[in-house]
């Protein structure tokens, strides 16, 4: 019993939030246009592709949906349709309706054009909703346009033919290719894995970058080494250097003293002094 009650509460919890987001989508799409005034629109010929839920668009911009589409109980031939538009829009009496063709989809809009300011506007006839009378050929542009674009796509595939199958040609025999050389092709992944070496980066670019690593630390130790040399030897060696400079200098002077006694007295190089 527990059971059974379980799946009504969750049967009804379902069917509220699917009536929920039909309610939504039905709220969102009816309003924010503000209030809306209903019209017929009547067509003396076919209205293939237009469905009710299709735009409205006055002078290309949307102001309304289809809302219902009937045949016109007195001549089958007709077919009647009733949208519901934006109240600011102002339809007069010269205003003209007519089938939009929207793409490749092959669905249809309500097209509103015109309309002089000067008209007067539509008004209600005997209770029911203000009347247009499309344009006996408003639904052959829908059927005109959807025949140019299929001839355009036809012409195209026509003159691009020996172009596609060359494409076709080619693909075909690339991807023959491809199977032929699947094992190379696998080779070849397992040497750029190797060379990479995969997502733990010891391959041989990982250990070229960590010799190079190396390299660059031993040359900064032996920098260091030289430039610590260096130091030493400007703290002691100049001053060694210095002082042996010094006593070359007075050794110098002596010799200098002592030739200079000789050559001006010979003699006591023979007989002393």
């Amino acid at each position: 019993m527990e059971t059974k009650a379980n799946y009504i509460v969750t049967g009804a919890f379902t069917l509220a939030v699917i009536a929920g987001v039909f309610g939504f989508i039905y709220w969102f799409q009816n309003s924010g246009g503000g209030e809306r005034t209903l019209y017929r629109i009547v067509f003396a010929g076919s209205v293939s592709g237009l469905r009710a839920g299709a735009e409205v668009e006055f002078n290309g911009v949307r102001v309304g949906e289809v809302t219902k589409l009937s045949l016109d109980p007195g001549d089958p031939r007709k077919v009647i349709a009733l949208i519901s538009v934006d109240r600011a829009v102002p339809l007069r009496a010269d205003t003209k309706a007519a089938l939009a063709f929207q793409g490749l989809t092959g669905l249809a809009a309500v097209s509103l054009t015109g309309g002089s300011a000067h008209a007067a506007l539509l008004v209600a006839d005997a209770g029911a909703p203000p009347t247009l009378y499309a344009a006996p050929d408003a639904g052959a542009d829908v059927t005109q346009a959807a025949r140019d674009v299929l001839a355009r796509i036809d012409g195209m595939v026509t003159d691009n033919e020996a172009a596609l199958h060359a494409s076709l040609s080619n693909i075909q025999t690339v991807t023959a290719t491809l199977a032929q050389n699947s094992q190379r092709l696998d080779e070849v992944m397992a040497g750029l894995e190797n060379l990479t070496g995969g997502a733990d980066g010891h391959g041989e670019i990982g250990d070229a970058a960590e010799s190079v690593r190396r390299l660059a630390d031993n040359l900064d130790k032996r920098t260091a080494d030289i430039s610590t040399g260096l130091t030493q030897f400007s703290n002691t060696g100049l001053k060694e250097f210095e002082a042996f400079a010094v006593d070359g200098r007075r050794t110098l002077a002596e010799l200098q003293k002592a030739i200079k006694d000789i050559d001006q007295h010979p003699s006591r190089l023979i007989f002393g002094r």
